[in-house]
């Protein structure tokens, strides 16, 4: 079986992922970030090796979509050239790294996020696929509600942390001692918390595991800050991108604004220094857009698990969804586009869409076999009004 069907893991680059539109290849920023040339360059090669779309996905990658067999050694080739490529596909599967957007210059986020690329791409580690890292270390934390095992972030007093997720405290540690307190607890989950090559954090504390004294701290960390949106912040332009996935073409307009690209796990990217909001196509900019509160995987017929269409249903309830309310199109029971509980969850099945209310794809359906039309003509149905 080729690297490219196997499935139960996370796309890379150098271990694609074969869709319905073909291999799915995901680039991973260094650092959260990709320079002007860069983004140029990637929207010039997911227009001539892949179909022209491009993901923005939940853990802040891009992924190139429509690759081939034939044309996917010159597209990393073309990576290569981009810098974006690690040296094998265990290093890239090692680094997965989220970084909040929005560090600053001089402080000490850029540096902590390649000491560790660095640390990780040296270590023999054998982890999970979706086994994950933050970088949290602004005085408020943006990226507590998104998906990672160990996390180095601040206390209320501005000194570093790092903490096991799942656990309430962390470990002060210096400057010095952050990544390597780091690796320290991967080191400890790989020991212990692994089973047939799969597990979480935050899964093993709660089942009962116990951190060794030497990794356990009293540090509480820094508040959570409010839910990112679109607009204008000290460290650039914010802007959401639609069911996250873009053309090459919205790329290319962002790389010619000049400005570097900070990328988020909230299918937002921040256009670094910009003080206007980009005019890209295809881009949300308005802060309380409908757009914002759906999300929607690849659906059919881009994925080959998927039985519907999810983008076109959930372009279509976009408008329908009330308040501060999430809506999650599943294309099936795997939920690869939002891990975590919704308002509102559909999942589509042979037998039509299935209907979560405040849970995810994991929860028991309150209704089954639902209609697409059916849906679209009665929304209600969705919110309980039948």
């Amino acid at each position: 079986m080729s690297a490219a069907a196997i499935k139960g893991w996370c796309p890379g680059a150098l271990r694609p992922m074969q869709s319905g539109d073909g291999l799915v290849v995901r680039v991973r920023p260094f650092g959260g970030r990709l320079d002007a040339a860069q983004m140029s360059g990637l929207a010039h090669l997911a227009e001539r090796h892949g179909n022209g779309l491009i993901d923005v996905t939940s853990r802040a990658n891009l992924q190139i979509r429509g690759v081939s067999e034939a044309s996917h050694r010159p597209l990393l080739d073309g990576l290569a050239q981009l810098a974006l490529l690690d040296p094998d596909a265990d290093t890239e599967s090692r680094r997965n790294i989220l970084v909040t957007p929005f560090w600053r210059d001089g402080d000490e986020t850029q540096a902590l996020a390649a000491e560790l690329e660095e640390a990780l791409a040296d270590s023999a580690l054998e982890l999970p696929t979706k086994f994950g890292f933050a970088i949290d270390d602004g005085n408020s934390r943006v990226l507590a509600g998104n998906s990672a095992d160990v996390r180095i972030e601040r206390d209320a007093a501005g000194g570093l942390l790092v903490r096991a997720d799942g656990a309430r405290f962390g470990r002060s540690v210096a400057r010095g001692e952050a990544v390597a307190g780091v690796l320290a607890v991967a080191r400890w989950f790989v020991a212990s918390g692994i089973r047939d090559g799969r597990g979480r954090m935050a899964t093993h504390l709660a089942a009962g595991a116990q951190l060794p004294e030497a990794l356990c701290g009293e540090a509480e960390p820094a508040p959570i800050m409010a839910a990112a949106r679109p607009g204008l912040y000290p460290q650039g332009a914010m802007v959401g991108i639609a069911f996250g996935q873009m053309a090459h073409t919205t790329l290319n307009q962002l790389a010619g604004c000049g400005h570097a690209l900070r990328m988020t796990p909230w299918r937002m990217v921040l256009s670094e220094g910009k003080r206007t909001m980009p005019s890209a196509s295809g881009l949300i900019t308005e802060a309380f857009d409908p757009a914002l509160r759906v999300v929607a995987c690849s659906g059919a017929p881009r994925c080959r698990e998927a039985h519907a269409d999810t983008r076109g249903l959930a372009a279509a309830l976009a408008q329908s969804i009330g308040g501060a309310a999430q809506l999650h199109v599943s294309g099936c029971a795997k939920g690869c586009a939002h891990s975590g509980a919704a308002a509102i969850t559909l999942i589509a099945t042979a037998k039509g869409f299935d209907l979560v209310r405040g849970g995810s794809t994991r929860d028991a359906p309150i209704l089954r076999g639902l209609d697409r039309d059916d849906i679209v003509r009665d929304p209600s149905i969705l919110m309980g009004g039948h």
